[in-house]
């Protein structure tokens, strides 16, 4: 009987480890990686006072996550806007990311809060110092070449 009993145990062991194994292989490939840069994403025309930014737009926590890593140009007038579902504090960081980026978090309203260089590969947090629902992603500088600063707004065009 004891000796049925070590065969079941063995079977149901084995089973588990496989359903494990094929659990991490699935994971792997769901694209949940960051390993690869993002496809090119849907873009939108940004308005803000005169100045106007063609920005792809980063939806979902995968695009989020990988936004402008590995990516080799950023033509200026051009970047990437966060999108987030609900208003939050946020923060970033350049890992993996070659390109000098001039990041600006932006409240569900558009109203620019905050204005902050990047420096290419770091891995420094860069918080947000309010909650906010969008972030948007341009060449370095560009903000201040077109006079974009804190307190103007952005006009956001439907994202659905």
């Amino acid at each position: 009987m004891c000796k049925r009993y070590i065969s079941i145990l063995r079977i149901i062991i084995a089973g588990l480890l496989v359903l494990v194994f094929f659990a991490a292989c699935g994971q792997k490939g769901s694209g949940q990686d960051i390993d690869r840069p993002n496809p090119k994403l849907k873009t939108v025309r940004l308005s803000i006072g005169t100045a106007t930014v063609k920005a792809e737009v980063a939806l979902t926590e995968i695009e989020r996550n990988r936004g402008l890593m590995y990516r080799t140009t950023v033509r200026d007038g051009e970047g990437m806007l966060f999108v987030f579902d609900r208003d939050q504090q946020v923060s970033f960081w350049m890992k993996n990311t070659k390109l000098p980026l001039s990041l600006a978090y932006i409240l569900s309203d558009g109203t620019i809060v905050q204005i902050l260089d990047l420096v290419p590969f770091s891995e420094e947090p860069r918080p947000s110092v309010r909650s906010i629902r969008y972030a948007l992603e341009v060449p370095q500088a560009w903000f201040s070449r077109v006079g974009i600063q804190v307190g103007d707004k952005v006009q956001i065009p439907s994202l659905k």
